[in-house]
């Protein structure tokens, strides 16, 4: 019974749930809860978040960062990665904590290095 309390648990164990169905709305609430503060910003796009950091508005690495932890909380509850054994959970879990942020440099620099190219004047804008 003990085990299957801790199935039954989210946010490690902080919220403990007595039946699936009960997981599942907590689930849902949280994945609404973040998708909805997402929609909200993306709507109002408050100008305080339009400031750039590294080159990027602050509401679009806010946007980056909710997606990553949408992600990763999809794959940690519903693809039962908490329930693994530690290395199992290290050889899925590091190289995504390597590899997201290095695709989204590589995005954002090819995104950077293009933008510059079309602004020049070299390149139309014409696609």
């Amino acid at each position: 019974m003990a085990a299957e309390g801790h199935k039954l648990a989210i946010f490690r164990g902080l919220l403990k749930f007595k039946s699936n169905q009960q997981k599942i709305w907590g689930v849902l609430i949280f994945l609404s809860i973040v998708t909805t503060i997402e929609v909200a910003l993306g709507i109002m796009k408050p100008q305080i978040l339009m400031t750039s950091f590294l080159r990027m508005k602050l509401l679009n690495w806010i946007f980056i960062i909710l997606t990553i932890v949408k992600a990763y909380y999809i794959a940690w509850d519903f693809m039962h990665i908490r329930d693994e054994r530690s290395g199992l959970k290290n050889a899925i879990v590091l190289p995504l904590v390597i590899l997201i942020p290095y695709l989204a440099f590589i995005l954002i620099l090819e995104g950077d290095y293009i933008f510059d190219v079309m602004e020049s004047g070299f390149v139309a804008w014409n696609f």
